[in-house]
């Protein structure tokens, strides 16, 4: 069994790998793999317009899919363990409606927390509002005779508050930043830069092993609230240490890039298929799927059409419906 799991998470690894590399090699430029090669590994000895492609654009578009994938795929299988449900992920209960909301402010009403630099306006605005929506999670996790269900119903009612300011706000907006702002909402990796990608890939491996370090813990409680309480799991204490991690990384990478659905509900989905319910493979697993379909689909939204860079949120979502009506429907015993 352990052998098993190990192979699949290489595999994974292996297919990673190689989305990465179609991601970086496949393009409109018409430069060969070859010298993509020669000008990543002798970036000074190119023309600026090819150093321009290869380290403005290319590499920091593969890299940033990795990275929002890993945060997304690790966020979204602590969340459904914590909350029990596996239809909850930091898309479907609220952080990505917040994080639009936050980057409505910015774009339509210029609102932004004083001192903030002007090309950080919208990721530091969507950043708070997005955070802010999961520890109003925490907040009703925590009242009296809340239980997982309460935490679900309120994190779509969020959802829905929130897309109600967002869409007031565009009644209001003028035709560019409404152009902006719907913009936005798709998802892109092409707001990817480098210090994005240094700031969301130094939070994973900060949080990473603080989340596997938990893996016992979120296993049993996998098992049921009783059984883990009477193994000596103290399940608040739990809860509330796995809702900042996913905080921190969910916020971040939607305010980097945008509104990205269906990563955190569908990658732990398939990692538990894979490798079961033990999180000391399922955590890593996630983080792994997630890195794989994101990779997967940036490949896709930049060589569907031609010459055109397809919003990646618009691919995933398309990816997650299915999925996601596949798990409601087995939910109600339907298929």
């Amino acid at each position: 069994m352990l052998r098993r799991r190990v192979l699949v998470m290489a595999v994974i690894m292996g297919l990673i790998a190689c989305s990465v590399t179609l991601d970086f090699a496949l393009g409109p430029s018409g430069l060969s793999p070859a010298r993509l090669l020669h000008i990543l590994l002798h970036p000074h000895d190119a023309p600026a317009g090819e150093s321009v492609i290869v380290w403005q654009i290319r590499l920091p578009y593969a890299l940033m899919a990795i990275c929002v994938g890993a945060a997304l795929g690790l966020s979204g299988a602590e969340m459904q363990t914590i909350l029990a449900n596996p239809l909850a992920s930091p898309f479907t209960l609220g952080v990505s409606a917040a994080a639009a909301f936050g980057a409505s402010l910015a774009i339509i009403l210029q609102w932004h927390i004083p001192g903030v630099p002007e090309t950080w306006i919208v990721s530091t605005d969507a950043f708070v509002f997005s955070i802010g929506s999961v520890f109003l999670l925490d907040l009703v996790s925590r009242l009296r005779g809340s239980g997982t269900g309460t935490v679900v119903l309120f994190g779509i009612a969020l959802v829905f508050m929130f897309h109600a300011l967002v869409s007031l706000l565009q009644f209001i907006a003028s035709e560019d930043a409404l152009q902006d702002l719907v913009f936005w909402t798709m998802g892109s990796l092409t707001r990817a830069t480098w210090p994005k990608i240094g700031i969301l890939a130094a939070a994973c491996v900060l949080i990473a092993p603080l989340s596997f370090r938990a893996a016992w813990r979120l296993t049993v409680l996998r098992m049921g609230e009783e059984r883990a309480a009477s193994l000596g799991v103290d399940i608040p204490r739990v809860r509330r240490a796995a809702l900042l991690r996913i905080s921190i990384l969910s916020a971040l990478a939607v305010s980097f890039v945008g509104t990205i659905g269906f990563i955190g509900l569908v990658a732990p989905h398939i990692a538990r298929r894979l490798l079961g319910e033990d999180h000391r493979f399922y955590l890593p697993g996630s983080m792994l799927v997630g890195c794989l379909i994101m990779s997967l689909s940036s490949v896709a939204a930049r060589n569907i059409i031609p010459g055109v860079i397809i919003p990646t949120g618009i691919v995933t979502a398309l990816v997650g419906i299915p999925f996601f009506l596949t798990i409601v429907l087995r939910r109600q015993g339907l298929s």
